[in-house]
């Protein structure tokens, strides 16, 4: 049986904002206010942040469960 999901993934550093990476090479940080709203987007290209950025995503996919495996508690 495997650990929890927060078990599997406390060794991970995630951004702490929401996301999306474009090929590789750059990353748009979306930052929000209490209430849901966008308040700032940020472009970030620089290779330590893109490769923070896809390191977490290759953590996080190494340690997930598959879809066929997953069942709800």
């Amino acid at each position: 049986m495997s650990p929890p999901a927060a078990r599997r993934t406390a060794g991970i550093a995630l951004p702490g904002t929401d996301l999306w990476m474009f090929d590789e090479s750059s990353v748009l940080f979306t930052y929000f206010s209490g209430t849901g709203e966008v308040v700032d987007r940020e472009w970030r290209t620089e290779p330590a942040v893109v490769d923070l950025v896809k390191s977490a995503f290759e953590a996080v996919w190494e340690r997930a469960t598959p879809h066929e495996e997953y069942k709800p508690v």
